[in-house]
């Protein structure tokens, strides 16, 4: 069997480590003097500046960098001057009520933002270090400062506040471009309609977006009314313009044919025929067609998959008024929507909305608000007119923060109890 042995031994017992430290010994031996002069050459030509003060602030040493970043020289500052006197007039105040004590408090203070003077009166804007050396019982000796120059960091600075401050202008200008735009899709006001009070609300969830929730109401040949409200797929642009279209549509369709399903049919062939893209565009809507009359009005609804009217009554109860089975409008050629015929009389009120209102989120789980918690809200709420069940929603709407992350529309269309 044939055994191997590792390395012997030096004559000192020790190891590789030990001979590899005896060689770098002998080398610093060997080139001391060029070392110290290397060590002497950091200090003078460092790329920061170094200065060192007598207790009382007098400059006592101070490399060859910072002389040459204020300049000055040698003979002009040792000895002569403190470290107060390089300082503008702003530096030297806050050298006096606030470096200098904390200095001597703590032994060290670092990272201070001052101004130094240069010979020619300019300003060096300089990040300062500063430590205090004691002897060893402890009496403090000097005082040792390292200066960077921050005129970089400065320049930095002050490119990324104009940046800043031109995209705080950028986001200004989308947001009243959005506002305007969105203000366009909306009615600036409703028209009066004989014998009925109507009240609407438009709650927006993000100033930087377009939303694509809209309503109308307008009046129609032999003194009906059309009305409807619904929301589009998608924000932005694509949105504003989609529901510019449908708005168009739904108007257009109803002066040539009233019925409320004949209305969202042309509506689904018109969205339809848009939908060449990857991304299909859709919106639901509740479109119905308004008949007052002595004892209050008739309407008939129609839904292509919104959510469903709610019913405040003058009895104090409140209910959906539901058109099971309607489909989005747009999607599918051939869409199947479905219509109902609701009856208002005098403290009946029928509100319209987006579905921003259920899909609000009431916790940090994601819980929504709901269909259930709105009808209990309504119940509550009933007998109201179309003014104050719309100021209620409103407020509730502001009680959900940054819950509600969809826009909002309401709609509401009462009879007032006498």
């Amino acid at each position: 069997m044939t055994s191997r042995a590792g390395p012997s031994p030096g004559p000192g017992g020790g190891g590789e480590g030990d001979t590899a430290a005896e060689t770098v010994s002998e080398l610093l031996r060997n080139n001391a003097e060029e070392l110290r002069e290397s060590a002497e050459d950091l200090y003078e030509n460092a790329p920061c500046g170094y200065l060192s003060t007598l207790m009382d602030g007098t400059i006592a040493k101070v490399n060859t960098t910072l002389l040459t970043w204020l300049g000055r020289t040698r003979e002009e500052l040792v000895g002569r001057r403190s470290f107060a006197d390089l300082l503008t007039v702003g530096g030297r105040l806050y050298h006096e009520t606030h470096f200098a004590p904390l200095l001597h408090m703590q032994g060290h203070i670092g990272g201070i933002a001052l101004e130094m003077r240069t010979a020619d009166g300019g300003r060096l804007p300089v990040l300062v270090t500063s430590r205090v050396k004691h002897s060893p019982d402890g009496r403090p000796l000097l005082i040792r400062t390292t200066v960077f120059d921050a005129r970089d960091r400065r320049s930095y600075e002050r490119e990324l506040l104009r940046a800043r401050r031109e995209a705080e202008r950028e986001r200004e200008r989308v947001q009243r471009l959005a506002t305007t735009l969105q203000r366009s899709l909306l009615p600036p006001t409703l028209p009066e309609v004989p014998g009925a009070e109507v009240a609407s609300h438009y709650h927006t969830a993000s100033t930087d977006e377009v939303g694509g929730d809209f309503y109308d109401l307008f009046p129609l040949a032999g003194g009906r009314w059309g009305i409807f409200l619904g929301d589009v797929s998608g924000k932005g642009a694509g949105a504003a313009a989609l529901t510019s279209l449908t708005r168009y549509t739904l108007r257009s369709a109803s002066v040539y044919d009233p019925d409320p399903l004949s209305v969202l049919a042309n509506l689904n062939t018109v969205l339809h025929h848009e939908n060449q893209g990857d991304a299909p565009r859709y919106c639901t809507v509740v479109f119905g067609v308004l008949a007052p009359d002595d004892g209050g009005c008739s309407l008939t609804l129609a839904s292509g998959g919104h959510p469903p009217a709610l019913l405040l009554r003058a009895d104090g109860t409140a209910g959906y008024v539901h058109t099971p089975g309607g489909q989005l409008v747009g999607p599918l050629p051939d869409a199947r929507f479905v219509a109902t015929d609701v009856r208002l009389g005098p403290g009946d009120t029928l509100m319209l909305y987006t579905d921003g209102l259920t899909e609000a989120r009431t916790d940090d789980s994601g819980g929504r608000y709901g269909e259930e918690a709105l009808l209990a809200f309504a119940d509550e709420l009933a007998p109201a007119g179309a003014s104050e069940a719309v100021a209620a929603i409103s407020k509730l709407l502001e009680g959900f923060g940054e819950g509600l992350e969809d826009d909002t529309a309401i709609l509401a269309l009462g009879i007032p109890a006498t």
